[in-house]
């Protein structure tokens, strides 16, 4: 079975009180790392490999703690489901799809009107890296770095197609027009060919609340400063409804994720190929 991983950038957004004593980057990357191998059982070598890529990068992580003020705890997102963060977490967990998988907190990706979820080819992920149901998303990731930390642990980053599978609730076979010999060609007419489903988000209709919308900007943030921008997300799966019908958690809402756009059949990650394409940011 071939595995997704869902890998985040800064998007960051909301106002909090400033902690006593904000840890550094490395700090929280360390305790989000340890937590995310006792909590999902990675193996020691899959650690090393991960932390090595870590290590190279001065950005990579949960938000520079110097400015991201996250607007909810892992515990008060826990409280309002009504438990503590393990009992969330145990909740999360799905025994059907883990004999599937082989792994807690992913899903079968697969087109429910011919097929049953035991028919997949491949899981996705179900929550934002590190895949921690209420641990922040890893954010400033480059799409090279998504891709190693994917490589790092047996997994691979998703192409377009099984992203918007994902969200739409239905994984269909690939229609990438590679003869357009452009990325912008082929953008138009995906664009054009899904006019029709332009506004239909992975919970549907949109419905205020439902999803990760409402933190802010860090006050003269503008955009894409590490230093003045805080990740100020939500923990992943804080909005137990925000899933896709596949059970794809904060596909909108939160953090953007990066999908490979394969601009040749040579490129695309779901047959195979680690020569991969241009970054898309969906999200």
């Amino acid at each position: 079975m071939n595995r997704l991983l869902k890998l985040t950038l800064a998007l960051g957004l909301a106002l909090a009180p400033l902690p006593a004593a904000a840890q550094t980057l490395q700090q929280n990357n360390e305790a989000m790392l340890s937590e995310m191998q006792r909590v999902r059982g990675l193996s020691a070598s899959e650690m090393a490999r991960i932390r090595e890529i870590f290590a190279g990068s001065s950005r990579i992580g949960q938000g520079n703690p110097a400015v991201t003020r996250h607007p909810m705890t892992p515990e008060e997102a826990a409280a309002r489901q009504g438990g503590t963060v393990d009992s969330v977490r145990r909740a999360y967990r799905n025994a059907r799809f883990e004999r599937i998988c082989g792994h807690p907190y992913e899903v079968p990706l697969y087109n429910p009107e011919t097929e049953r979820p035991e028919d997949a080819r491949v899981c996705a992920f179900m929550f934002e890296y590190p895949n921690v149901p209420l641990a922040y998303p890893v954010t400033w990731v480059t799409a090279r770095e998504a891709a190693l930390l994917c490589w790092a642990e047996g997994a691979r980053m998703g192409d377009a197609h099984e992203w918007e599978g994902a969200a739409a609730g239905q994984l269909l076979p690939p229609d990438y027009q590679f003869q357009l010999g452009s990325q912008q060609a082929m953008r138009a007419w995906h664009n054009a060919h899904y006019a029709s489903q332009s506004n239909v988000y992975s919970i549907g209709t949109w419905r205020s609340g439902v999803c990760a919308t409402g933190s802010f900007k860090t006050p003269g943030c503008n955009g894409g400063s590490f230093s003045g921008c805080g990740s100020n997300t939500y923990p992943a799966g804080s909005f137990p409804q925000c899933h896709s019908p596949l059970g794809v958690y904060d596909i909108d809402g939160n953090a953007a994720e990066h999908m490979n756009l394969p601009l040749n059949e040579s490129q695309m990650a779901s047959r195979g190929s680690r020569e991969l394409g241009v970054t898309e940011m969906k999200g």
